[in-house]
Parts: structure tokens; C-alpha cells; sequence
């Protein structure tokens, strides 16, 4: 029989202490490793809802933006919308001088015996049909409104006699000052 005599006890127990350290240092580092996932865990959850906090305050930023924008879209329609009444005004007020500037000169240069029918405009021209006794009086009419200072190139265009003695006439003229098209407005006025 044979007896085995571990003469080095301190290298078999060299090894357990090894094992032992081993052990405890797997241990160490799987608790480490184990709190270092849960500290990355954390620190990525803390970071998602950090960003989700900021996703949440740029989009509620955005719809604030949108309902901005849309307030500032219909100010810049109702400002569009003004200036056009504005300019329609404008126009207005112009054209209302302007027809005052075309009667007074009508008026001043009217004279006796020529009866005025029907006045149109378009634009700066001015048509005008009346009626006359005579052709002397139509020739008459027509320089009386050649010096009027609010028309220009007065030109008769079409006389004719009716009724014995009476004479329609039409003529054709260009008002003076009067906004030139594209400018003003193209308003027709009925004379009297």
C-alpha cells in the first residue's frame, strides 16, 4: 500500500486561495460589470427623456411657430387687402376730380344752342355726342372745347342732320391730366 505524503501543503493550498481569488474576483468584476450596465442604463434612459423633454419643447415651439406664421398670414392678407381698398380709393378720388375738371370744362365751353346727349370715357378719352341747330354751331363747339385747358385734340367725328334743324354730332377728345391707362381707371360717366 501506498501512502501519497504531500510534502508542499502550501502549494495545495496556494492553489485554493487562487481559485478562491479567482472566484472573488469574478464575482467583483460580474457585480461591477453588472452595476456599470445598470449605471449605462441609467444614464441612456436619463438621456432619452432628456431628449424627449426637448423633442416635446421644440414641437410645442413649432405649433407656436405655425399658429405665429398663420396669425402673420392673415395680417399680411388683411394689409393686402387694405392697400387694394386703398388704391380703389385712390383711383376713386382721382376719377372724382377728374370728372369735376371734365364737367367744368364742359360747362364753360358750352355754348348757346348746342345741347350735349351723351358723354363717355375710357381710359383718358373722352366721346361726346349732342346735338345742334347748325353746322356753324357744331364748329363753334368744337374750338370752344379746343381751348378749354382740360381737353386735348378735340376731333369731330360724325355729324348729322335730323329733323329739319336739328344736327347730331359725335366727336372724340383726350382729357388733359387724366391718368393714362394702366394708371388710373377706365370709369364711363353719363352726361347730361
Amino acid at each position: 500500500m501506498s501512502v501519497e505524503i504531500n510534502l508542499l501543503p502550501w502549494r495545495e493550498r496556494q492553489r485554493e486561495r487562487r481559485r478562491r481569488d479567482f472566484g472573488l474576483a469574478l464575482a467583483g468584476m460580474a457585480l461591477i460589470g453588472i452595476a456599470g450596465g445598470l449605471g449605462l442604463t441609467y444614464h441612456y434612459a436619463s438621456a432619452a427623456q432628456s431628449q424627449q423633454q426637448r423633442n416635446a419643447y421644440i414641437v410645442e415651439q413649432i405649433r407656436q411657430l405655425e399658429g405665429d406664421r398663420r396669425l402673420l398670414m392673415e395680417q399680411v392678407a388683411l394689409r393686402d387687402q387694405l392697400l387694394e381698398q386703398l388704391q380703389v380709393l385712390d383711383e376713386l378720388q382721382q376719377g372724382r376730380t377728374q370728372t369735376v375738371k371734365v364737367l367744368r370744362g364742359l360747362t364753360e365751353s358750352l355754348l348757346d344752342g348746342v345741347h350735349y346727349v351723351e358723354l363717355r370715357r375710357q381710359g383718358d378719352q373722352l366721346y361726346l355726342e349732342g346735338r345742334a341747330q347748325n353746322n356753324r354751331q357744331i364748329a363753334e363747339q368744337l374750338r370752344a372745347l379746343a381751348t378749354t385747358p382740360v381737353f386735348i385734340d378735340p376731333v369731330l367725328a360724325e355729324v348729322e342732320a335730323q329733323d329739319g334743324e336739328q344736327h347730331r354730332f359725335s366727336l372724340g377728345m383726350t382729357q388733359d391730366g387724366a391718368p393714362r391707362e394702366g394708371e388710373g381707371h377706365g370709369t364711363e360717366a353719363g352726361g347730361t
